[in-house]
């Protein structure tokens, strides 16, 4: 199967425990790592870690940035095809990692993601309560990261999970959506994992109503049918309006005198309120304490869900789609700034490719980084010296303006080095001298060397193809008309063209 590895985003909980041990003692190939991200603000004690992974096993610290910031690091600590994304409180099935490799081979190139099967186990002996029944939806959503797949190119051009939404309910729907945007396809596999009930306080019900807030940068961000596209439902969105809407006219008719006019207000509002938790007593158990909490926290939901929203459309006036601009423009040299001339030692022969200069000057001015990262293995051939390189470079910089850093790798295809496009190494030390980090990076190229390199260090990447552009390194890759384009494509200002043209 292809390599892969599990990044388990975690609070510090005992459940942890649970899904580590569940992971280690499940049957099949071993991920070749497993990243845990303690994403407490305050840290905490290591978490333990059983004994068959402790060597595959890397701890990191993310500071309370929330659970899409968290698996963002997680991801860019791995190296393999693919990332496993499990929460911490699910426990994997005992054959899950044979089923995983079954689910990852052979899957065609254009799929970004694979889910795994959820289970919430319910009570057998009485009715669910509502907040198991919410749990229990787990089971039926798509793409949630409880255990969810994902190849690690479509998570680098992506730019992996938008770190706006703070809570883990959104952000996994959102990147499906930019991914499926892309050409991406997702699909279903067939192994299994256990998603237990965790414990939870009567107010629940309440507190999660912040994620009205998420769902309206969802809005913002993929329009309003983006329920349908994600597999989800509105809700009850629109008669919480009306039952806050009816209750802020009966205090405001109250107020101005209108007694007749309030008591009907009120009366609207309490008969939304008292259909709203009818519906969600029937289902049982009908309890007393159940009754109570479904009848106390129905009066609050409908106002707490209408903050949140009407707050999160206010924050998500304008967003614009992640990741947004990138920091830094790498280029390639011949075949992208200049046209290639093979083993070029001799400036007077550099000629600068079309739009090189507008490109170059724009990514300048929109206050993007520049750099050159570029493979001369004429040197390691003993067809020109490094001498011979730097002055083609400086008549480059003569050409086309200054640039912030100058990579450039001396070696052969057998040299065996890191810096070799598509080996990360360039893009790894232009990030570094520019003190951006390689994310924040995109690499323009004319090749798929310069996409490999790109995707090999976490970048996200460009193709602007030529005559000599083989037809096949621009499947899969996102393709720019012109460099201009590209680095428009870079600053944030086009989506770009999708992937998979």
């Amino acid at each position: 199967m292809s390599g892969y590895s599990v990044v388990v985003p975690t609070l510090g909980r005992p459940c942890l425990t649970d899904c580590l041990e569940a992971l280690a003692t499940s049957r099949g190939p071993l991920p070749e790592r497993v990243v845990l991200v303690d994403d407490r603000p305050l840290g905490g004690a290591p978490p333990q870690v059983p004994d068959e992974l402790a060597k595959l096993t890397e701890v990191v610290v993310s500071g309370g940035l929330g659970p899409a910031a968290a698996r963002n690091l997680g991801w860019r600590c791995t190296t393999t095809p693919w990332v496993v994304f499990l929460d911490d409180d699910v426990r994997v099935s005992p054959g899950w990692r044979e089923a995983l490799a079954e689910d990852l081979a052979g899957q065609p190139p254009r799929v970004a993601g694979v889910q795994g099967r959820i289970e919430v186990p319910l009570p057998e002996d009485r009715d669910p309560t509502d907040w198991e029944r919410g749990t229990a939806g787990l089971a039926h959503a798509r793409w949630i990261t409880a255990d969810m797949a994902y190849r690690r190119a479509a998570l680098v051009e992506s730019g992996g999970f938008d770190e706006r939404f703070p809570r883990a309910f959104r952000e996994d729907a959102d990147l499906a959506l930019r991914l499926e945007r892309d050409g991406w396809t997702l699909t279903r596999g067939t192994r299994r994992t256990v998603h237990p009930v965790r414990p939870a306080s009567w107010w629940v019900s309440v507190r999660r109503q912040a994620g009205n807030t998420d769902d309206a940068l969802m809005r913002a961000l993929h329009g309003p049918g983006w329920h349908e596209r994600a597999g989800e439902t509105p809700g009850r969105r629109n008669r919480h309006l009306a039952i806050t809407a009816a209750g802020v006219a009966a205090a405001a008719l109250a107020a101005a005198g209108r007694r007749g006019a309030a008591a009907l207000a009120a009366a609207g509002a309490l008969a939304g309120v008292t259909e709203f938790a009818a519906a969600r007593i029937a289902p049982g158990p009908r309890t007393v304490g159940e009754i109570a909490t479904m009848a106390a926290t129905s009066l609050v939901i409908p106002p707490a869900a209408v903050w949140h929203w009407l707050r999160g459309l206010r924050a998500a006036h304008g967003a614009r789609p992640w990741p947004g601009p990138a920091r830094a423009v790498l280029f390639d040299r011949d075949g992208t700034l200049v046209r290639d001339v093979p083993y070029n030692g001799d400036p007077a022969k550099v000629e600068p490719m079309p739009g090189a200069r507008e490109a170059v000057e724009l990514a300048r001015r929109l206050g993007l980084r520049v750099g050159v990262v570029s493979n001369q293995s004429g040197i390691a051939r003993g067809l020109l010296t490094r001498q011979d390189v730097d002055a083609v470079n400086r008549r480059v910089e003569e050409l086309l303006g200054p640039f912030d850093t100058w990579q450039v790798c001396p070696h052969g295809d057998g040299d065996g080095c890191r810096c070799r496009k598509p080996a990360p190494g360039m893009v790894e030390r232009a990030a570094h001298e520019l003190w951006v980090q390689p994310h924040e990076c995109v690499v323009v190229g004319d090749i798929g060397a310069d996409v490999g390199a790109a995707r090999a260090a976490g970048a996200r990447s460009v193709l602007v193809p030529t005559p000599q552009t083989r037809q096949e390194e621009s499947v899969g890759a996102r393709v720019a008309g012109d460099l201009v384009a590209a680095v428009r494509f870079a600053a944030g200002d086009v989506p770009g063209a999708p992937l998979w043209p």
